[in-house]
């Protein structure tokens, strides 16, 4: 039997480079190894954004064609979204009930929510109820398939230990070992920065899109940042100082190809706008097949919606299984 894999993401709409080489790819792989329960979590996207909701259905579908399009296999992996598994929500409420407050207040991923929201109403330090059990929602999703293995970057590893806690908290308590501690599993992944040098993201109007055209990907990449030290096209180039451009290049180029970018940078026989028009065409080429599978989604989107309901269908039935043995272990009614 394969140990099982709990991993999820926010619906915020079409998904850019920095989800599929930090996220997506690595779940593909995975999906050939390991049970695997991918979700879309909706109710955490109520965490912040509770009263923007119009987009919401939207925003699972794009997430799920995204999925689909990048190689998520429905045949290999659970697709489902969060809040039609409501066994979670059952199991977030157990779990709340055993975890001390001083955890829940030193998880980092409620630090970082807490500071959005925080920008977003200027209400200080105060967060709402939902935001505050965050963490516990997320330990949930975990549990509910008690999982063996989280894959998450680096950053991500102290809500991983969180889970690993509370889990642990829970056997103790009702002298069990029911729940597996999960175990990390760390992506080896490539990181993509925004075409400003920032992080990535689609608040920061910096993105490329999954689903961008091979036109809007060409044009976005025409204004990505290279060597500020460079005037003209002949000047000596710094690859190595070149904020988004090279860095661009060590991903999507092949070595011999790095080579020779460096090599011509180096000598001034590279213009910036001719390097970033090569590396729009070498982008577009990589994801052309993506592109096409997802243009084949968006034209039906009654099978992303079979695909999300009979995952979902899936993910309850193997929810149940967990949720009977815990309310045994508890001795609810």
């Amino acid at each position: 039997m394969k140990q099982k894999i709990v991993s999820g993401m926010r619906p915020t709409g079409k998904l850019h480079l920095g989800h599929y080489l930090g996220v997506i790819d690595n779940w593909v792989k995975l999906q050939n190894d390991y049970d695997c329960y991918f979700f879309i979590a909706d109710w955490h996207a109520l965490t912040t954004k509770y009263d923007k909701t119009e987009n919401m259905i939207d925003d699972v579908r794009n997430v799920a064609m995204d999925w689909l399009a990048s190689g998520i296999d429905p045949q290999k992996s659970t697709i489902y979204v969060q809040s039609l598994v409501p066994e979670t929500a059952e199991l977030h409420i157990y779990l709340s009930m055993i975890t001390p407050q001083n955890w829940v207040e030193r998880d980092p991923t409620l630090k970082d929510m807490a500071k959005i929201l925080k920008s977003k109403e200027g209400i200080g330090t105060q967060v709402n109820y939902g935001l505050m059990g965050y963490p516990v929602l997320m330990t949930a999703d975990i549990l509910t398939f008690n999982a063996e293995f989280v894959p998450v970057g680096i950053d991500q590893v102290a809500h991983v230990e969180l889970t690993r806690d509370i889990a642990r908290r829970f056997n103790h308590i009702y002298k069990t070992e029911f729940f597996n501690e999960p175990q990390p599993k760390l992506n080896n992944c490539s990181l993509i920065c925004g075409l400003d040098g920032n992080k990535m993201g689609k608040s920061f109007n910096n993105d490329i899109k999954i689903s961008d055209t091979e036109e809007v990907t060409a044009k976005k990449v025409m204004t990505a940042i290279t060597d500020r030290s460079r005037l003209r096209k002949d000047d000596l180039g710094h690859p190595d100082e070149c904020e988004v451009a090279f860095k661009y290049w060590k991903i999507f180029g092949t070595e011999d190809e790095i080579a020779t970018v460096r090599e011509e940078c180096e000598k001034g026989l590279r213009g910036c706008a001719q390097c970033k028009r090569e590396l729009g065409a070498k982008i577009n080429a990589r994801f052309a097949e993506i592109r096409e599978k997802r243009a084949y989604y968006e034209a039906h989107p009654e099978i992303v919606d079979k695909i999300i309901r009979d995952g979902s269908e899936k993910a309850r039935i193997e929810a149940q299984k967990v949720l009977k043995e815990v309310r045994s272990i508890i001795k609810m009614y």
